[in-house]
């Protein structure tokens, strides 16, 4: 773990011997506020890799301009039962108490979703404590009639994001919308809501993956075929009538845009070289490592970096906590989305700087005005 100017503040690890529970939060920095993160619930989840992600998000924060921070949490689940995992839940809940919500204010990731924050909400007992809760899930406002109530990520707003990234990342790079091609790696919440705000916008999606294979349509797919996948949530291989490939040949589609929206470090040495799209936008959180990304920018190919394409998802969670509705959550996400996306590119493209440098150098300098007050 890197230990610098910046952080980490905190590095906690909680176990609870009466349920096995096994987990850590990093708080990487607080200058700019709480630390926001979510919370990742996998098998194999380390302290390295919620390090990472930690980091990501006081980069993401500082960014967008948010009075948030950076923080993340992991929770090794390697499977079981609702009543399990809320207890799994619930106990970390209570262990981390004291760093709510003045140096963490929990959120959605990987293996958790609202119904998880509404427990981690209740175990604190604190409103403030989570943000993708529940939209029927609401607090009425002390002396007022209005009330605040959650907004769930399941609503779509990292996906839409990645969308208008993609959009400006398009318009840069003299592309024309409908004429492209889009190939997405991870079709859960981000990567389906991707496809559909996509595809709205006229852009011709031929390739989706999941854990459950691959589907390939050469000329874009059965609008009813897929939203009844992704409505009934089913994994990608009840959609009918796809050209079988293996997972591993994704990589090789040609494309004019790649869209990692799953795991970390998903592109890596052992596809690195099939890849041949024009650009990526990175939809998911550390989707390659950096020296890869690096000989990417090398070879043309314009990126747009994680922490600058799902920012959406840290906007939303701010729209939550200051009690928008989604209507104006969702013009906010564009609003800001749109404005870093350019802001980074156009300043890569003059700099001759890749995006990811560029990005990291204005977060940084962000994060560092915030130290020198």
């Amino acid at each position: 773990m890197k230990k610098d100017e910046f952080g980490p503040e905190y590095v906690v690890k909680v176990y609870d011997p009466q349920i096995e529970m096994e987990g850590f939060l990093i708080i990487d920095n607080t200058l700019w506020g709480p630390g926001k993160g979510g919370i990742r619930m996998t098998p194999d989840v380390t302290e390295e890799e919620i390090f990472r992600l930690a980091r990501i998000m006081t980069w993401k924060t500082a960014l967008a301009e948010l009075p948030f921070g950076g923080a993340k949490t992991g929770i090794i689940w390697k499977g079981g039962s609702d009543q399990l995992k809320k207890q799994y839940i619930q106990s970390f809940a209570k262990a981390i108490k004291i760093f709510i919500p003045k140096k963490y204010i929990a959120g959605p990731d990987i293996g958790t979703g609202e119904r998880e924050m509404r427990w981690f909400m209740e175990a604190t007992g604190d409103w403030r404590s989570a943000t993708g809760k529940p939209a029927n899930l609401c607090l009425k406002i002390f002396g007022k009639l209005d009330q605040k109530c959650g907004i769930p990520h399941e609503f779509g707003s990292t996906g839409f994001g990645v969308a208008q990234a993609t959009k400006v990342a398009i318009e840069i790079a003299g592309f024309d919308m409908k004429k492209i091609t889009v190939a997405i790696h991870g079709f859960g919440n981000v990567g389906s809501s991707t496809y559909r705000y996509l595809t709205q916008m006229g852009a011709k999606v031929i390739a989706l993956a999941d854990k459950s294979g691959v589907v390939w349509e050469r000329n874009g797919f059965d609008q009813k075929k897929i939203n009844e996948v992704i409505d009934q949530r089913k994994p990608l291989s009840y959609y009918p009538g796809r050209e079988k490939i293996r997972s591993e040949d994704f990589w090789k589609i040609p494309i004019d845009i790649l869209i990692p929206a799953s795991m970390t470090d998903v592109i890596n040495e052992s596809n690195k070289n099939d890849i041949q799209a024009k650009i990526i936008i990175e939809a998911g959180n550390i989707p390659m490592p950096e020296y890869i990304e690096e000989e990417f920018f090398a070879k043309g190919i314009l990126i747009v970096p994680d922490f600058v394409a799902n920012a959406g998802g840290v906007i939303s969670s701010f729209a939550e906590y200051r009690g928008y509705n989604p209507k104006r959550m969702f013009e906010l996400v564009e609003r800001k989305i749109k404005k870093t996306t350019k802001m980074v590119l156009e300043k890569s493209i003059k700099n001759k700087t890749s995006p990811r440098k560029m990005a990291l150098q204005i977060a940084q300098t962000r994060v560092r005005e915030k130290m020198k007050k």
